[in-house]
């Protein structure tokens, strides 16, 4: 695994509203054609980042990202899609209220924003928390919703209530996939903690992008030094921190929302990698929709779109139209 920079010096580039850390900045990197810009809907201010013509496709993130998690296959989706990368509720550049962290809220957070683009519908993809939202949202908003993907993370269920605290004996807890594991998902627990994550984070966060990143991707390197640093500035503050944790704060919610759930009617597209939760994934996903697609990621670990990014190209062009 490679050395790379930690500490405070990794965590404070030039992060000036013109600076290269900028939303504004990080948008002209993808090329001509895309613009970063805010929505006020549902109470609250969301960032996205747009680009391309064509039927609309929305990209949601996960923790510990933002938007920019997207950018590798974000010029080439342009071409063919209007690309319209979210930062959610508490991530990035939108805002970090106390409150509705919930999926079913965070959907209607998007709903809105399909409103105020002046679409009827859009298709949305998701990553990690991002998924679950776009779930969320297929299943409460299916007339706006035209088809869903997933990637390597369903929306939360009952199934979440019996993980461990203690890892079992065939469960990692180092920093090395192994063939055949189970991920310990230990900070599932530690964000459920108020106050402490962001004394302990502040200013600190490159450690933990570090760490699950070495612990998550298949090839740790396919998420490179300048996305690290975009990624510990994004959660260098203490409100951002408690923001992304209050994702994790709402599972509870999360799970008996999903109860009231039938299987989704919108056609679903699962993504899993073959290092992480393709199998999961494959043996859940049929019945939690009508229409379901579940496609394995090779040499692939939890971190899709910057690990494999033409393989989440043709997937979704495949499936997308």
């Amino acid at each position: 695994m490679p050395a790379h920079q930690t500490g405070p010096a990794a965590d404070s580039p030039n992060i000036s509203p013109g600076g290269p850390l900028s939303d504004e900045a990080l948008a002209r990197r993808l090329g001509p054609g895309f613009a970063s810009r805010h929505a006020d809907v549902n109470g609250i201010r969301l960032h996205y980042v747009e680009g391309g013509t064509g039927e609309p496709l929305i990209l949601l993130g996960g923790w510990p990202q933002n938007w920019w998690q997207w950018h590798k296959v974000m010029p080439e989706l342009a071409r063919r899609y209007r690309v319209i990368a979210v930062d959610l509720r508490g991530m990035g550049g939108s805002g970090k209220p106390e409150g509705g962290y919930d999926k079913k809220t965070m959907a209607r957070d998007i709903r809105e924003l399909i409103r105020h683009l002046g679409l009827t519908s859009a298709s949305i993809a998701g990553h990690d928390i991002g998924a679950m939202v776009a779930y969320a949202h297929a299943a409460n908003h299916p007339e706006a919703t035209a088809r869903a993907v997933l990637l390597d993370v369903p929306h939360p269920d009952a199934s979440l209530s019996a993980l461990s605290l203690l890892p079992g004996p065939d469960q990692h807890t180092d920093s090395v996939i192994e063939d055949g594991s189970r991920t310990y998902l230990w900070w599932f627990a530690f964000n459920q903690i108020r106050g402490l994550p962001e004394q302990l984070l502040e200013g600190r966060f490159r450690s933990l992008v570090d760490w699950l990143f070495a612990y998550l991707a298949h090839d740790p390197d396919t998420l490179d030094e300048f996305s690290r640093q975009v990624y510990a500035h994004a959660y260098a503050t203490p409100e951002a921190v408690r923001a992304g944790n209050g994702w994790y704060r709402a599972f509870n919610r999360d799970i008996a929302d999903e109860r009231g759930y039938g299987p989704v009617t919108v056609p679903l597209l699962a993504l899993g990698g073959d290092h992480s939760n393709y199998t999961y994934l494959r043996d859940l996903m049929p019945a939690k929709g009508t229409d379901v697609t579940v496609l394995e990621v090779a040499d692939c670990g939890h971190y899709i779109p910057e690990e494999q990014p033409r393989a989440v190209i043709d997937a979704l062009t495949a499936f997308l139209g």
